[in-house]
């Protein structure tokens, strides 16, 4: 039980990590295309849609099977947000991407502009918080996948080795038959995962519901 304890905890914190590396990479990726647009978003989509284009999943396995295996758990932590962050950019980065484009377009930050405001005031002030609805829902996607990508990892040796237990490598052992018939309580990570999923994906939802208004109120104060 302890053992199933501190595991959710190194695998709960990977995706959470990873989640808000991605989440961040693609917001600035996302802001730097839609917002200065020519050459620079013509280079950071592209390279977006090869992102998208390639299975992120083999991708990740790949990525990680050209880093060193020989690591300690520490590093090895890290090399799996490292990895996450680097393969799940592209779709949040597109999003923001066209927030930013439309909200870049709104007379109240023409006005903004016309009086002098820096790209960075504009940025910061006005086009960014148009992206948190964007944002928020794609984090409450992604920190299941990356959950569940770490445990995949780590199921298969390349996460986080032992000692130092996860609940991927907590499975490592169904591998083997005679666990599976004789130590039921080694399925409880498997099954842990739907009841936490679905609770997050309920979270996720009710604090997009509430920041929604807020989003709105900060619209209208905007054009005010």
């Amino acid at each position: 039980m302890s053992r199933f304890l501190y595991g959710g905890r190194v695998s709960l914190f990977a995706g959470l990590l990873g989640a808000g590396v991605t989440v961040l990479l693609g917001l600035c990726v996302g802001a730097a295309a839609g917002y200065y647009g020519g050459w620079r978003d013509d280079l950071l989509m592209r390279l977006a849609e090869l992102f998208l284009a390639l299975p992120w999943l083999y991708l990740l396995f790949a990525l990680r099977a050209f880093l060193p295996l020989a690591v300690s758990p520490l590093e090895a932590f890290l090399l799996i947000i490292a990895v996450l962050g680097a393969v799940g950019w592209a779709r949040p980065a597109r999003l923001v991407r066209a927030v930013v484009l439309s909200a870049k377009e709104r007379d109240f930050v023409r006005a903004a502009r016309g009086f002098g405001a820096t790209d960075g005031y504009l940025l910061r002030r006005h086009i960014l918080p148009a992206t948190s609805t964007v944002l928020l829902t794609q984090a409450a996607i992604l920190v299941p996948q990356f959950i569940l990508a770490e445990m995949t990892l780590s199921f298969l040796g390349l996460g986080v080795p032992e000692p130092v237990p996860s609940w991927g490598n907590l499975l490592s052992g169904l591998q083997q038959y005679s666990v599976l018939v004789s130590y039921w309580w080694m399925y409880l990570p498997a099954l842990i995962m739907l009841p936490f999923f679905l609770g997050y994906l309920g979270l996720g939802s009710e604090l997009q519901e509430r920041t929604e208004p807020y989003k709105i109120e900060r619209s209208l104060g905007s054009l005010e």
